[in-house]
């Protein structure tokens, strides 16, 4: 699915969100990189309105067979009769695939790059750094990372956009861009008690362990232990269900 890229000049910031709003004038051109919340919503409408139509269709194929699983509930489904199931099947599957594309634009990342400022906006919320904080931006497998001249990692999340789109639009507005995190090979596997953290830290991914565990509805609290942890000086990657930790060698 095709992102929504805009330029704007620095004299026009209209129809860019609070991503391109905040944080006062630009220098020069912002280039924002979003999913298109429209055809987001459309494709989960067309997606769930089909496998709406499919489930009429397999509702009618289980109550003709002498035994299948589910077929109680089947023959409930076909008992409502024609067309009133296919529209019904395709109405419910429509409006659920509607919920899942206002989810999915809700949860989704969008970039907003002009040569003095970079902002990261997901969950109705923003972050904003100041073009000459960031040393590089990389990715590191579906994740959008930034850091700092000293290493330190100043934002890392989850992207499903383009990576050549991103790439170009930082490395026009002059950004270092990376394929791959360089500090990749100096994260370490946390496990409860690992030595060398600094005091706080190991609590700190014990209890973003367990919020990462409650999935969805602790994100942001595993997000704001990130933040916590950066604080500390302790950068964090997860992999499946684990958490990798490293510490910058800072000057």
């Amino acid at each position: 699915m095709e992102p929504e890229i805009r330029r704007v000049g620095a004299g026009d910031m209209r129809d860019t969100g609070d991503l391109s709003k905040k944080g006062g004038a630009v220098d020069g051109d912002v280039t924002v990189i979003a999913e298109s919340a429209w055809l987001l919503a459309l494709f989960c409408v067309g997606c769930g309105a089909g496998i709406g139509w499919l489930v009429t269709v397999l509702a009618r194929w289980l109550v003709t067979l002498r035994w299948a699983p589910f077929k109680g509930p089947a023959e409930l489904l076909t008992s409502v009769p024609e067309p009133w199931l296919s529209v019904g099947g395709v109405a419910v599957g429509a409006l659920l695939g509607l919920v899942v594309g206002f989810v999915a634009v809700h949860e989704s990342l969008a970039v907003s790059v002009s040569r003095s400022r970079v902002a990261l906006g997901i969950r109705d919320a923003s972050q904003e750094f100041e073009g000459d904080e960031i040393g590089l931006v990389a990715r590191d497998g579906k994740q959008l990372v930034l850091l700092g001249a000293d290493g330190m990692e100043l934002a890392r999340e989850d992207c499903r956009l383009p990576w050549q789109r991103l790439a170009g639009a930082f490395t026009e507005h002059g950004y270092r861009w990376a394929d791959e995190d360089p500090y990749r090979e100096e994260f370490r596997r946390w496990v409860p008690g690992t030595p060398g953290l600094p005091e706080g830290a190991d609590a700190l991914l014990q209890a973003r362990a367990a919020a990462r565990k409650k999935g969805e509805e602790d994100a942001d609290d595993a997000r704001e232990l990130r933040r916590e942890l950066l604080r500390l000086g302790v950068v964090v990657r997860d992999e499946k269900k684990r958490q990798y930790w490293r510490m910058p060698q800072l000057p």
